[in-house]
Parts: structure tokens; C-alpha cells; sequence
């Protein structure tokens, strides 16, 4: 599986677009921001209260001595700072609580988007990239939605109130203030086209961490065996730098746009200070009122801060938005359009099949063509690389063909419904997959309805697994961890035979279903299989010749196409390709009846 390129960052055109869609996400819980709309306007009209209360306070209170004042003032600041806490509490509830929910669905979505993508795109991403798009990026989305309008709306009320203060006390003062507005908006449009690459390119080093890490996790007693510790120290340290450097760049863009715009603040100060103790003014401005202003002056630039940097936020949320609307956007497979499967034969027929997984790449088949019959079994044998597996892998329609046609019981696979062609199959590959769930569940996984306690036993049984199964502490209700790692590769092989066998589906593949078992087991397994197999269309990518050595029909693939086809005995006597494959298999004993890998 090779890495996701990294892709163009978020155009300034289509930065609307994308966070208009995003914030449809957030206008489902519309009720619940609305509240807390009006806890923030609350918040905000305390908070310019207690500003404009500097005013009284000073000229009434401590210069006239004004006793009335005097003994309201603590009630007034107790009623204030009341109403700010409920209102920035319910503000904060609120929005955290819609903020959460649009993670929990848009997660949601791109986890079943996963679901149903054609194994293609599963080929062309890195898992890494994957999972850190239903982690990393939807917790960056999360932010340009429900805590950037938080930002937005409250600061923007504080400012609408501290605006309102410093009107009240001297208009020609506040129009004075004003002029810093056009300045910090020049600074904003200049950062923002940086916030969005620098995103996107966060995004993409969390991808290659992620990949990274999960390489190493899985594949540990490799990088054990082979010493390659010192390799993936410095493959890790090489993303995990580059990721350094891109929040680096990130925070010095962020503190820079934010320390300039104080800069230029704290000018404007000087020049109101300047322009406030004029004589003219000073004519006009009590000492209560002058220090109202400062006071909400003052208190404006915090609020002005947060949202120079909201675009930081919301930037942030674009580029990952992007990355997650190209997942959600993308094309998947249908299940339920085509043509209803009911009472499935099993009959195949490959009609000049060819497939090459890339435009312009050479094909991995090449214009094959056989037909496997109902209750027969097929063999497919060959050297690594050959296509065996690609060519099964286009029966449950993993690929298309790229040329020819495929066929189930006369009717095209490609016009089939989905649903039904993939429950007439049951496959058993090299690759084991056991989910963390209990045995018995993962025998049963796929199966329509509930399935009956004594048939996952049946079915274990014909595997050969309950041998094991019954040695474990729950039997068939026994937890596995992760993947099954507790067990062996035998057993992990027999609980998917298993798996396969309740299935009971009218076509069987069996992709090196026995590579993982020793010479007893797999001998009983494939007693077990042969019973099977007999009412079945079963196609076998041979792993050892015993197997071959029975099957109806042996096909021998090379590069792509199909260069020898026939029973085992009479391969054997046109002494071509299968026949040197069958004298490397068993060249020490002709007739040992141990053989070894067919590669």
C-alpha cells in the first residue's frame, strides 16, 4: 500500500464553498447554539456593564463621594459578575456539546464511507492517511465550526459592547480608534493563504506519523528480527521532524500576524492618549469617563486578538474539511443496484479476462479464459506474481475487468447486485482477519440473522478448530484481542475455514487456505474442505500440490495469462510449465507425500 501524495492545498475560491458545507454540519443544532448565542450576549452585556460601571465608580463614588453609589456599587458588581458566569457557562456547555456532535457525525460518516469504497481506493491510500482523517482531521474541523463561531460571536459582542462604552463617553475619541480596523484587516487576508498550506501540510506529516507508527506496531517482530530498529527510529524521526517544522512555521505566522497587530494597537493608544489630553479635550471629558474608555479600550484588544487568530482556526478546518469531503465525495460501490441473485449454481465462465490496476500500466491478466463448472474445484497454480490472486479477487468484484467478461450462471457479474454476488461467495485467504469480538462472533461474522450456537460448533468442528477452541478457558465464547494475536497462525486459518464453512455459500475460494498449518491439521482440515467443497464452485490458488492433485481442472497462470490448463496427470505428461513446478515441489521424493511450497 502506497502513501497518499500530499494534495494541493485548499484554493482561496473554493474556501467558501467547503466552509459553508462544513457549517451545515453545525446548523442541525441550531436550538443549541441559539442558546448560546444568547448566553454569550448576556456575557457580553455584563461584561461592557462593568466597563461603563468605572464611570460612576470614579466621578460619583470616590471623587463626589456620592453615598448612594457607594453602597450600591458591590451589589451591582455581585449581579454582574452573576450574570457572566451563568452566561459564560451555558455558552461554553452549549457549544461544546453541538461541537461534539458534529465530530460524532461527520466521523460517523466518513467511518461508513470506509465501509463501502472499492478496494481500489483502500490500494491507492496509506493507512496512516486514512485513520488520520477520522481522527486528527475531523478534531481540526471541529474547530473551524462550533469553536471558531464561538470566538466570532462572543468576541465580536464584547467589542459591540465595549464599543457602545467607549461611544457613550466620547464619540470623537472612538472614531480615533477605529482607524486601526482597515490595517488588521489587510493583516488577516495576507496570513490566511499561509494558514491554509501550512494546514494542509500538518495534515499530511499526522498522516505519515500515523502510518509510520502503525507500520512499526504491526509489523514489530519483523523490525525485532531484523535489527531494524535503528532504520525505523530515523524513518519516524524524519516525519515527526517535518511535522515539527510545519507547527513551527504555523505558531510563528500566528504570533507574528498577532504581535503586529498589538504593535499597531498599542499606537493607536498613544495617539488617543495624545488626542484625549489635548486641551480641547480635556474640556470635554470627565476623569470617570476618560478612564470608561481606557477600561474598554483596553479591554477590546484581547477580544480583537482572538480574532485576528480565528482564521487560524478556520483555516485549519478547511484544509481538513477538504481532505474529508474528497473521502465522503468519493465514488462507492453500489450493493443494491443490479440484477437480484436467487438460487445461485455456481457456474463461472471467464471470457477473455483482462485487468491492469492502473491506466497505461502492463495488464496483471491477460485475455484468460475457462469456465468452472458447479460442484467442480479449479486449481490455480503458478509463480509469485503470476495473478492468481487478482483473478479470484475479481469474482466478490474487488477490481473490473478491464476487458473481457465474467460471468455467473450467464449473467455478468458487473450487472449482478452487489449484495447478492458477495453472499454466494465465501473465501479463505493467506491474509487472516479476526476481529476483537469472541470466537463465536467471528465464526458468524456475515452471516444473515441469528445464527444458532450448535452450527458455529458444527462448523468449528469440520475446521478442526473446536480441538483448540475447547482448551480455551470460555470456548467458543472466548474474547480474542486484536487481530486474535493470542493464537496461532493455524488457528487463526482454522477459526476463518470455519468462518467460510457457515457461509455455505454456493462459491468457495480458497486463497493458500492452508498455508498456515502444520502437516496433521492440514490433512483433517482438508478432509474437512473436500466434504465442502463437493456441492460447490471452489476455486483453489494452490499452496501445496496435494490439493492440485484432486481438483478437477488445474490452471497454470504465468505473467498473466493462462499458459497450460488440464488435469494433474495430464500436465504432468505434456511436461510443461506445471510439470518443472511439480519436479522443484517434490524433486527429493517424486512421491513424498510431504510436499513443500509451489511459490
Amino acid at each position: 500500500m502506497s502513501a497518499n501524495p500530499s494534495p494541493p492545498s485548499t484554493p482561496d475560491h473554493r474556501s467558501w464553498p467547503v466552509y459553508r458545507r462544513l457549517l451545515g454540519y453545525s446548523r442541525a443544532y441550531w436550538p443549541v447554539m441559539l442558546v448560546a448565542v444568547f448566553a454569550m450576549a448576556l456575557d457580553a452585556a455584563c461584561t461592557g456593564g462593568f466597563a461603563a460601571m468605572t464611570e460612576p465608580l470614579l466621578n460619583d463614588a470616590l471623587l463626589a463621594k456620592d453615598w448612594d453609589t457607594i453602597r450600591m456599587m458591590p451589589v451591582w458588581i455581585l449581579v454582574i459578575f452573576l450574570g457572566r458566569g451563568i452566561g459564560s457557562f451555558v455558552a461554553d456547555y452549549c457549544m461544546a456539546a453541538a461541537g461534539r456532535s458534529v465530530i460524532r457525525d461527520l466521523r460517523q460518516q466518513v467511518f461508513e464511507k470506509y465501509l463501502f469504497l472499492p478496494t481500489s481506493y483502500f490500494d491507492q491510500h496509506s493507512q496512516g492517511q486514512m485513520i488520520s482523517r477520522l481522527t486528527f482531521n475531523v478534531e481540526q474541523v471541529a474547530e473551524a465550526t462550533t469553536n471558531a463561531i464561538t470566538v466570532v460571536v462572543r468576541d465580536s459582542l464584547y467589542i459591540i459592547a465595549f464599543l457602545g462604552v467607549m461611544l457613550m463617553q466620547s464619540v470623537r475619541l472612538t472614531l480615533a480608534t477605529l482607524v486601526i480596523a482597515p490595517v488588521i484587516a489587510l493583516i488577516i487576508a495576507f496570513v490566511s493563504r499561509r494558514f491554509r498550506r501550512l494546514s494542509r501540510k500538518i495534515q499530511d506529516t499526522m498522516g505519515d506519523v500515523t502510518h509510520r507508527a502503525s507500520e512499526v506496531v504491526n509489523g514489530h517482530r519483523v523490525v525485532k528480527l531484523y535489527s531494524g530498529q535503528g532504520v525505523e527510529k530515523d524513518r519516524f524521526g524524519a516525519v515527526n521532524a517535518s511535522n515539527r517544522r510545519q507547527h513551527l512555521k504555523l505558531v510563528a505566522t500566528k504570533s507574528g500576524s498577532a504581535s503586529l497587530v498589538q504593535l499597531i494597537a498599542g499606537l493607536t493608544l498613544a495617539f488617543i492618549i495624545f488626542v484625549a489630553t489635548r486641551e480641547t479635550m480635556l474640556d470635554q471629558i470627565t476623569p470617570g469617563a476618560f478612564t470608561a474608555f481606557m477600561t474598554a479600550m483596553l479591554a477590546i484588544l484581547p477580544s480583537l486578538k482572538k480574532l485576528t487568530n480565528v482564521h487560524v482556526m478556520i483555516q485549519r478546518g478547511v484544509a481538513a474539511a477538504d481532505s474529508l469531503f474528497e473521502v465522503l465525495d468519493s465514488p462507492q460501490e453500489d450493493m443494491v443496484r443490479g440484477q437480484p441473485l436467487t438460487a445461485v449454481r455456481g457456474e463461472l465462465e471467464f471470457d477473455n479476462i483482462s485487468l491492469s490496476y492502473q491506466p497505461g500500466q502492463a495488464p496483471v491478466l491477460d485475455q484468460v479464459s475457462f469456465t468452472a463448472g458447479p460442484g467442480t474445484v479449479t486449481a490455480l497454480v503458478g509463480r509469485s506474481g503470476s495473478g492468481k490472486t487478482s483473478l479470484v479477487s475479481l469474482i466478490p468484484r474487488f477490481y473490473r475487468p478491464t476487458g473481457g467478461q465474467l460471468r455467473l450462471d450467464g449473467l455478468a457479474i458487473c450487472s449482478c447486485r452487489l449484495q447478492d454476488l458477495r453472499a454466494s461467495i465465501a473465501m479463505v485467504s493467506q491474509d487472516i482477519v479476526l476481529f476483537e469480538d469472541t470466537i463465536a462472533a467471528n465464526i458468524a461474522y456475515g452471516s444473515v440473522g441469528p445464527v444458532a450456537e450448535q452450527d458455529i460448533q458444527a462448523a468449528a468442528e469440520q475446521a478442526n478448530a473446536m480441538e483448540f477452541i475447547n482448551k480455551l478457558p470460555q470456548g467458543l465464547d472466548t474474547r480474542l484481542g486484536e487481530g486474535g494475536v493470542q493464537l496461532s497462525g493455524g488457528q487463526r486459518q482454522r477459526i476463518a475455514i470455519a468462518r467460510a464453512i457457515l457461509r455455505d455459500a454456493p462459491v468457495l475460494i480458497l486463497d493458500e487456505a492452508t498455508s498456515a498449518l502444520d502437516t496433521e491439521s492440514e490433512r483433517l482440515i482438508q478432509a474437512a474442505l473436500e466434504q465442502v467443497m463437493r456441492a460447490r464452485t471452489t476455486l483453489v490458488i494452490a499452496h501445496r500440490l496435494s490439493t492440485v492433485e484432486n481438483a478437477d481442472q488445474v490452471l497454470v497462470l504465468d505473467q498473466g495469462k493462462l499458459v497450460e490448463q488440464g488435469t494433474h496427470q495430464q500436465l504432468l505428461a505434456q511436461g510443461g510449465h506445471y510439470a518443472e513446478l511439480h519436479r522443484l515441489q517434490f524433486q527429493d521424493s517424486p512421491d513424498s507425500p510431504t510436499p513443500a511450497r509451489s511459490g
